[in-house]
């Protein structure tokens, strides 16, 4: 355990001087906590000498209380009073901040627990932020955090031109490595020079340190990353929310089970186990969704356990695992037929994987190895442009 790391929002709170006494407001969510579980947003306004002016929401709210793909209202804070404004409603244009949403603001402060993977939604939702601070002259302060599942080990390819998504949005592999302070740094690099963007690192942590060696309290971040393991499994695991297969989200082990009523689970168990994954055990299991995909239906499936979570590669375990349940039910599997994240004219795995080839090759039934071996050879290229953006080393 590391108790001494300290996230960037004691950071600030410690020395505010970078918000002084200008108005500002905060895009952040229940997670956002200090070491005592203080939220952020009561205790910077109890702190900063200039007025909270507005709160703004990711996916799944405030308070982290609506599920994936959830559209949210805009709404009055309880604890602070103010206004908040949801990042995520009915449509795509609710993704992007407009003049309304700064208006007044003069620094907007960022606190977003991130899970260290392209499409989980933080990151593109700082994006738009971005863009909007550059155009409307916020300077924006981002509050970092620790990469929960490490900042050393990246996986996956980049977003081929025309797969740009909610969840292809930020230009980074799958698994990225980073933290969202250096997200912020790496975007204005590439797409907001003229932005005014601040950093307050947090202290102590080491890029191979992940969530449990920094002494920092578990917040789960959204409904269904209620662990840390939930975390390690997500960068492959969410991969199943392209098919019809239910990623065990309406159960308490969600991005863990997979399943479906239809699926013969011995056979894939002993299909996936032939593959010799590192990292990761299965066992067959039934489970019952109460909510999402086969809701109120017995599913039958696997339980992944991780085993060894350093030689854990969740991205190829995740294309995998789609491949094994191809091979067994070619005529059953299928992918998902309704849109994904305001997306209805591609496929969800395409917009996640960032290119169409990972599903023509499980269409295909063809080796995945070729592919998963020119995506480390682009996770080289990309680490080569990091210089200047790593805020963090294993000193």
């Amino acid at each position: 355990m590391r108790p001494d790391v300290v996230p960037g929002l004691e950071v600030l709170l410690d020395d505010p001087a970078p918000v002084g006494d200008r108005p500002w407001a905060l895009l952040a969510n229940h997670a956002a906590v200090t070491r005592g579980l203080g939220p952020a947003r009561t205790d910077l306004a109890g702190t900063l000498r200039g007025p909270l002016v507005r709160l703004l929401a990711p996916e799944h709210g405030l308070d982290g209380v609506a599920q994936d793909m959830e559209a949210v209202a805009d709404e009055q804070d309880p604890l602070t009073g103010a206004p908040v404004r949801s990042l995520y409603g009915h449509d795509a244009s609710s993704l992007e901040p407009d003049a309304r949403d700064l208006e007044g603001v003069q620094v907007l402060l960022v606190d977003l627990p991130d899970i260290g993977t392209r499409y989980y939604t933080f990151a593109a939702t700082m994006d738009a932020a971005m863009a909007a601070c550059e155009r409307l002259r916020v300077e924006m302060v981002v509050l970092d955090r620790p990469n929960p599942i490490g900042g050393l080990v990246r996986e996956g390819g980049p977003v081929r031109p025309g797969l740009e998504s909610f969840v292809g949005r930020v230009p980074v592999p799958i698994r990225h490595g980073l933290t969202l302070g250096e997200l912020a740094l790496l975007l204005q690099r590439e797409r907001y020079p003229g932005l005014a963007l601040g950093v307050v690192p947090c202290r102590g942590w080491r890029r191979r340190d992940w969530w449990d060696a920094t002494g920092l309290p578990w917040v789960p971040p959204s409904p269904n990353m209620p662990t840390l393991e939930t975390a390690a499994f997500y960068p492959g695991l969410c991969l199943v929310e392209a098919t019809t297969l239910s990623e065990g989200r309406g159960t308490t082990r969600p991005f863990h089970l997979v399943g479906a009523p239809w699926l013969d689970a011995p056979a894939v168990v002993k299909a996936f186990r032939a593959r010799h994954l590192p990292g990761v055990g299965a066992r067959v299991a039934r489970f019952r969704p109460a909510f999402g995909k086969h809701a109120g239906e017995v599913c039958a499936g696997l339980e992944l356990h991780a085993l060894d979570r350093e030689a854990l590669q969740p991205v190829a375990l995740g294309l995998h695992l789609l491949h094994v349940v191809r091979d067994v039910h070619p005529e059953s599997f299928g992918w998902r037929p309704d849109p994904y994240e305001f997306v209805a004219d591609r496929p969800a795995l395409d917009l996640l994987t960032g290119s169409p080839e990972a599903r023509e090759l499980i269409e295909a039934g063809a080796p995945l190895a070729p592919l998963l071996e020119s995506w480390k050879a682009e996770v080289a290229t990309f680490e080569a442009t990091l210089e200047g953006i790593l805020l963090y080393h294993d000193r």
